[in-house]
C-alpha cells in the first residue's frame, strides 16, 4: 500500500486533565481527515471537554477537516466544553472566515490565549432572538 502523499502528524498533551492540545502538522484534507478524527474521538472518550487545535503547521484544510472541528464542537456542547483554534496558517484562516467556522469556534494566536478562554467560560455566539 502506498503512502499517503501528504501524510498528516497529530500530537496530543494534555495540559489540563480536561484540556487536550491536539497539534496538527501537514495537510488536514478527505485523505487524512480519518486520522485526525479518530485522535479527537480518542480524546473525547477519555473524557476531555476542551480541545485546542493548533494549526500552525497546516498549509492546506478542505471541508473534511472543517466538518470534524464543527463536529468535535457540538459534541463538547453536550459537556459544556469547548473547541478553540490556534494560529491557523494564512490560507486555513481564510478557509474558517469564509465558511463562518470561525465565527462558531474561536481562534486564538496561542496555547496560552485558548486557555485563558477556556478559564473564562463558554463564549457562545447569541441564539437568533435572543
Amino acid at each position: 500500500m502506498p503512502l499517503a502523499q501528504n501524510p498528516l502528524s497529530v500530537e496530543v498533551e494534555l495540559p489540563r486533565e480536561d484540556v487536550a492540545l491536539i497539534t496538527v502538522d501537514g495537510y488536514l484534507d478527505v485523505d487524512t481527515a480519518t486520522e485526525f478524527q479518530a485522535h479527537l474521538a480518542n480524546q473525547l472518550h477519555h473524557g476531555r471537554r476542551h480541545f485546542l487545535i493548533d494549526l500552525a503547521s497546516v498549509p492546506f484544510m478542505d471541508s473534511s477537516g472543517m466538518n470534524i472541528i464543527l463536529r468535535v464542537y457540538q459534541e463538547t456542547r453536550k459537556t459544556e466544553g469547548s473547541v478553540h483554534v490556534i494560529s491557523p496558517t494564512p490560507a486555513v484562516r481564510r478557509i474558517l472566515d469564509l465558511t463562518g467556522v470561525s465565527i462558531t469556534v474561536p481562534i486564538s494566536e496561542s496555547v496560552d490565549e485558548a486557555l485563558a478562554r477556556v478559564d473564562a467560560g463558554p463564549d457562545l455566539p447569541e441564539e437568533p432572538g435572543v
